[in-house]
């Protein structure tokens, strides 16, 4: 093989997926159609899981540092919700801009002895019994490689999802709008300067009447705007969005308050949402907006893809490195799948919520009043926010069982330490203050690390995946562990 797994996409999904199978050993290609970062901001947030999912592999600090600002809150198509009630070490967001995520992830890739190769762009693949043998142009020509298994993490319009022809059913656009990183070389008053909170983009407008907002980017007078527009305001496909359209949509909402220096960069978005049905297809698999994709309402993109890439890497490292479960590599799908048909369904109906109908904005009103209900608030958050994710495993019934591992702190051979500093290496922990139900993990070691602790929450033990969720909780009883750990980490070793 020229490599176990041939990644297209160098994106956040196609890094952090990369980095996620090179800390595992496995040897990973990259390849990306771009020849250089494109340096546009894009997505602008980690959210609180992706935040936490940052500190299990020791990269919080790396964004943390690069970030422009930190978000106290989320929302729910305009409404602020608060991170309040979740027990997470970062609840809010981190608003970054995607060309530095992406930074931390090539760097920290990097370390691990895998570079992307830029200005390569896959042409078509055949897919064999025990291979996948792709054909690639890069700027000398074409050539040919041959991977154990493909994964396409190279967004909405993948060419690894169109060369699979899988279905990929869903809805028509029926709400356009346009997302731009602006200049300003005269700024409105009541634009904010700083990102600190939800109400900085859309102001205290409960029905978003404007539908224009303008989040400042950490550099003077830089603005992402973003605005919707109606469908005589299309821009067909292919063609750039005119610089004169984001001026105009200032112009109606700021008049002459403000003055356009420079359009950096501009696109077209809409509300099509769609959804593969399958994320696996043999050797070839999809991640990221390859496998979905939906109106861009609460910030839930780039996060749902970085998730994806965790959950699916420590499962075909497993694959490649031979000790898989039977059937581990198709629970990537059978998780995964309904996470983001989630995500779908709420960004419908956060569209359906900025209608300017007389009967969505008595909607919007009523939700509004529904969502300061702090159950409601609490639950809407958790949704956007990656938090509330439970995957359904077997075992008896415990509020730990199928959620992620909060991030607490721990008493570690005399010292405190938080869980997440335990995960850096990638592999499943067992946490027990117990030395015999500990030693019960040791012909799993290099897949399941043993650690004594003290101090966890709601348990005697717990057994936790690599990708920071659940898989078997103990309360003073052994029952169940050797079979959790053959599910999700096969044989133990000889």
């Amino acid at each position: 093989m020229d490599t176990d797994v041939l990644v297209i996409g160098g994106g956040p999904v196609g890094l952090a997926l990369a980095t996620e199978l090179a800390l595992a050993g496995v040897d990973v290609g990259v390849l990306e159609r771009l020849t250089e970062r494109s340096g546009q901001s894009k997505a602008l947030n980690l959210q609180p899981r992706t935040a936490e999912v940052f500190d299990l592999r020791g990269l919080f600090d790396r964004a943390s540092s690069r970030a422009m600002s930190t978000v106290g809150d989320g929302h729910f198509s305009g409404i602020p919700l608060s991170y309040d009630g979740w027990q997470t070490r970062h609840p809010y967001q981190v608003g970054i801009p995607q060309a530095r995520t992406e930074q931390v992830l090539e760097e920290r890739l990097a370390e691990l002895g895998t570079k992307i190769r830029r200005g390569h762009a896959l042409l078509s693949f055949e897919s064999t019994k025990d291979s996948i043998v792709a054909t690639v142009r890069d700027g000398d020509g074409e050539y040919e490689i041959r991977a154990r298994y493909l994964v396409g993490c190279d967004g909405g319009r993948s060419t690894v999802r169109k060369l699979l022809d899988v279905p990929f059913p869903g809805t028509d656009p029926t709400t356009y709008a346009i997302v731009a990183d602006v200049v300003l070389s005269k700024t409105p008053a009541k634009l904010a300067r700083q990102w600190q909170s939800i109400r900085d983009i859309f102001g205290e407008d409960p029905n978003l009447q404007a539908m224009t907002g303008a989040i400042p980017l950490g550099e003077p007078g830089l603005f992402r705007v973003l605005a919707r527009h109606s469908s005589t305001e299309y821009v067909d496909r292919g063609t750039a969005v005119p610089a004169g359209l984001v001026t105009g949509f200032l112009k109606k909402i700021h008049g002459d308050e403000v003055e356009v220096a420079e359009v950096r960069w501009a696109s077209q978005f809409s509300d099509t949402a769609r959804q593969v049905e399958r994320y696996r297809v043999g050797r070839v698999l999809l991640a990221g907006d390859a496998a979905h994709i939906h109106f861009p309402a609460g910030g839930q993109g780039l996060n749902l893809g970085v998730q994806d890439a965790m959950n699916l890497g420590w499962k075909l490292a497993a694959e490649i490195n031979g000790w898989a479960p039977a059937g581990l590599l198709d629970t990537y799908h059978a998780e995964r799948h309904p996470v983001g048909e989630r995500v779908i369904g709420n960004t419908r109906a956060q569209t359906a919520l900025i209608s300017q109908e007389p009967t969505a904005l008595a909607m919007r009103a009523l939700f509004r009043e529904i969502a300061e209900m702090p159950e409601v608030n609490r639950k809407l958050a958790g949704m956007i926010s990656g938090l509330d994710i439970r995957y359904p495993f077997d075992g008896p019934s415990h509020p730990l069982l199928g959620v992620r591992m909060p991030d607490v702190e721990l008493g570690v051979e005399g010292e405190t330490r938080w869980a997440s500093s335990l995960f850096h290496s990638g592999h499943g922990v067992l946490l027990s203050s117990a030395p015999d139900l500990l030693g019960l993990a040791r012909p799993w070691s290099g897949r399941v690390d043993a650690v004594a602790v003290t101090g966890l929450p709601e348990a005697a033990a717990v057994l936790v995946r690599p990708d920071g969720y659940v898989c078997w909780v103990g309360t003073g009883e052994e029952t169940g562990l050797d079979t959790a750990l053959r599910t999700w980490f096969g044989h133990p070793a000889v």
